[in-house]
């Protein structure tokens, strides 16, 4: 009983001890409510309402506030105690911090590997000597803005575009940040869209400006003779059909890139399927003076696929095959397992004995419209898309295409397929 006595008599004097404490805020608060009080008319019962809550509040454990003011002043120490060095890290692009003689104060680790040869101390003004990049930085050194950014290519060791900005650190710190955007796939893209439009619109103006020829001569000079016209006209039908199949050839990439990650879900006789399309390209051959030879393993030769997009890939193939390889007198097209490799899978080759691709070309013979001998291809009727929609298809199956070859004997095309 006594421990209890003397529990509440120290509870007591806690209690009269915060009120004593809180002895000017309670008698500031009192003040207020009675002037409210007196000049708005109030009830006497929010008087004493108003005063019990300012006697409750000043009752409160002053800890609390305590603690909360203590909690945001270490959340404040730790954040000072984050270095540049470490928010500059966690930056993924190239990120450098500069002092006001341009001089290098830190690099992250992405500007190491972007530039080289970086180092703190080192100018500025000397690893960046582009004139758009010595403009930058005379400008936020002189403290005209307060951030600005330009275009910069790096050549070495490989060229690469960044979009450069330049901003303060802070204020008054006499430091400033150099961050380096990565433009370069985004240029190459825009690079290929104007490459892609360049090289379509040439590839149908030239089949145009010769219709356009031969109509004028039909109705001058050519109006009356028979001979004339009908070459003409035998002329201007070839090179509509050459712009038909331009046309249909592009269709056929842009609704492959519209899908390039959508899996086939069937399965393909790789056997009946090229079978198909040897018996289809039969004609061509035989009017090359072309022999199509089969050398295919034994058994099932099912590959997960679709059957339309892999008989277009085979067919390019064998075609390119039987007209460019074609003095070779004739093509191999053959099918084995390979379970050898990290993926196991078949692979189907097509090999021509013709004059070879030249080893410069191979990288870049998948590209659009990209072609080893330009008046050969025309006269082939080619298009300069069979290869790149290939490339397309072939993703989309996650197979892939590699390509042998030697001047004088020949080029061999395989085709990586996974098995299902």
């Amino acid at each position: 009983m006594a421990d209890i006595g003397t529990e509440r008599r120290g509870r007591a004097q806690a209690v009269a001890m915060r009120l004593w404490n809180s002895r000017w805020l309670l008698a500031a608060g009192l003040v207020a409510v009675l002037m409210v009080y007196g000049f708005a008319g109030m009830s006497g019962y929010v008087v004493l309402l108003a005063g019990a809550v300012l006697v409750a509040a000043a009752m409160l454990p002053a800890g609390i506030a305590r603690q909360s003011t203590e909690n945001a002043a270490a959340i404040e120490s730790s954040v000072q105690q984050l270095s540049g060095e470490y928010l500059a890290a966690a930056v993924a692009d190239p990120l450098i911090i500069f002092d006001r003689s341009a001089a290098i104060v830190h690099a992250n680790a992405a500007a190491f590997a972007a530039f080289g040869g970086i180092a703190p101390g080192m100018s500025l003004s000397l690893k960046f000597r582009a004139p758009e990049m010595q403009g930058l930085l005379d400008s936020i050194l002189a403290g005209n803005v307060a951030s600005d950014s330009v275009d910069y290519i790096e050549k070495l060791p490989v060229e690469r575009a960044y979009r450069v900005s330049a901003s303060s650190v802070g204020h008054a710190t006499d430091l400033y940040v150099l961050v380096f955007k990565d433009q370069s796939e985004a240029r190459r893209i825009d690079r290929m869209r104007a490459d892609f439009i360049a090289n379509a619109s040439h590839e149908l103006r030239t089949p145009l400006a010769s219709i356009a020829g031969f109509i004028e001569t039909l109705r001058g000079p050519a109006r009356n003779d028979p001979a004339a016209r009908e070459q003409f006209l035998q002329i201007m039908q070839n090179q509509t059909s050459r712009m038909a199949r331009l046309i249909d050839d592009l269709l056929s990439l842009s609704r492959l890139e519209m899908k390039p990650y959508l899996k086939p879900g069937t399965e393909v006789d790789l056997r009946q399927a090229i079978d198909s399309v040897i018996d289809s390209l039969g004609p061509l051959a035989k009017e090359n003076g072309v022999v199509i030879e089969r050398d295919f393993a034994e058994g099932p030769l099912d590959v997960p696929g679709d059957r339309d997009e892999l008989f277009q890939v085979f067919e390019n193939l064998l075609e390119n095959a039987c007209k460019y390889g074609q003095s070779g007198g004739r093509v191999v097209v053959s099918i084995i397992r390979s379970d050898s490799d990290p993926e196991p899978g078949i692979d189907v080759t097509i090999r021509d004995f013709g004059p070879g691709i030249p080893e410069e070309h191979i990288p870049r013979i998948t590209e659009r419209f990209y072609r080893i001998d330009v008046e050969n291809s025309r006269t082939q009727k080619g298009t300069g898309l069979g290869l790149s929609i290939v490339k397309h298809i072939l993703t989309r199956h996650n197979a892939r295409l590699s390509i042998r070859s030697e001047v004088g004997k020949g080029a061999a095309f395989t085709v990586h397929l996974p098995a299902r």
